[in-house]
């Protein structure tokens, strides 16, 4: 059987786990209090008290840990349009649990997503794909480093922007974009972890290899901060602006950069390097359009019809 095919199906599992995590973490957070990032310690304790958010945290860090498994042996142009597909199920459950409703193009969405995954496994028939281990620390650093500070900038300015007059689908579109770059580079870290479960054969040298790496920092640097502001994000916006844009930020970043840095190779041949292009083009094509078509109620705008009941996890959060 070819590797290409369990790792598809490992990064499927993979994005579910994690992206069912995130709805539900959307799900606990709209009964909690508002969010104030300037008090993280007081943050940290409504999250870690709360036992709805704490098993969609679960079931991510369990999206995570099958991430770093298939990238160890799997290439990033596989992988990561896989796991961007992950908004589908965002969207699904969207409907599901938040009671939101998926229009006409936000079906074609899902559809299409689906399509692309079929692609990628097309584009892997009979080839033997190699996925890069190991990158230049200097080169890692050069792009690292930018990048956070770009997102924390990014992020940072949205967050401010909640006491001023500004757009809120801007708002969630700037969380989206500064968020998915911090995500983006929390996937190198794993990527470059991932090298390690290769190299080392024992549990001992594999413990000691992940704790002596820089790269273990660097993802729970990446992690933390992107976490503390992605919950803000999904209390403050709607989740249909912030996931997509936050997934096409990270995708199309960890794909250039990740392929770059690791050394990796499309395919040879021209029929399936087509194929495989056309995956990863048609899935950031798909997430760019539901992220500009999910429009998202500006604070003060009118409500539904009186008689019809709105979860509290629908409703924006007010200022408090």
């Amino acid at each position: 059987m070819n590797t290409t095919y369990a790792g598809i199906s490992l990064a499927l599992l993979a994005t579910t786990a994690y992206n069912v995590g995130l709805v539900l973490e959307k799900r606990a957070l709209g009964h909690m209090p508002a969010l104030d990032m300037r008090r993280p310690p007081r943050v940290v304790a409504s999250l870690l008290t709360s036992r709805a958010w704490l098993a969609g945290f679960a079931l991510m860090l369990a999206g995570l840990g099958c991430q770093t498994v298939v990238l160890t042996f799997e290439p990033v142009s596989i992988v990561q349009p896989v796991l961007a597909s992950g908004v589908a199920v965002v969207l699904v459950l969207s409907r599901l649990l938040l009671r939101e409703r998926l229009g006409g193009a936000e079906t074609w969405g899902v559809a299409a997503i689906a399509f692309s995954v079929v692609l990628l496994a097309l584009s892997a028939t009979g080839t033997s794909t190699e996925a890069g281990h190991r990158a230049s620390p200097a080169w890692m650093a050069a792009v690292i480093i930018p990048s956070v500070a770009v997102g924390v900038l990014v992020a940072g300015s949205s967050l401010r922007s909640r006491s001023r007059k500004h757009g809120v689908p801007a708002r969630g579109v700037g969380y989206g974009i500064g968020t998915g770059l911090l995500y983006g580079v929390a996937a190198l870290a794993i990527k470059a972890l991932s090298g390690i479960l290769v190299s080392h054969h024992t549990a001992v040298s594999i413990v000691t290899g992940v704790i002596s790496s820089p790269y273990l920092y660097v993802l729970a640097a990446c992690l933390i901060v992107a976490m503390l502001l992605f919950q803000a994000a999904l209390q403050a916006c709607r989740a249909s602006i912030v996931v997509p844009v936050s997934g096409v930020a990270s995708s199309v970043y960890f794909m250039v950069a990740g392929t770059w840095l690791f050394h990796e190779h499309l395919p040879a041949s021209p029929v399936r390097l087509s194929l495989r292009l056309a995956g990863i083009v048609l899935a950031a094509l798909v997430l760019i359009v539901l992220s500009r078509r999910a429009p998202e109620k500006a604070p003060g705008a009118p409500g539904p019809a009186a008689g019809k009941a709105v979860p509290s996890y629908l409703a924006d959060v007010r200022r408090r």
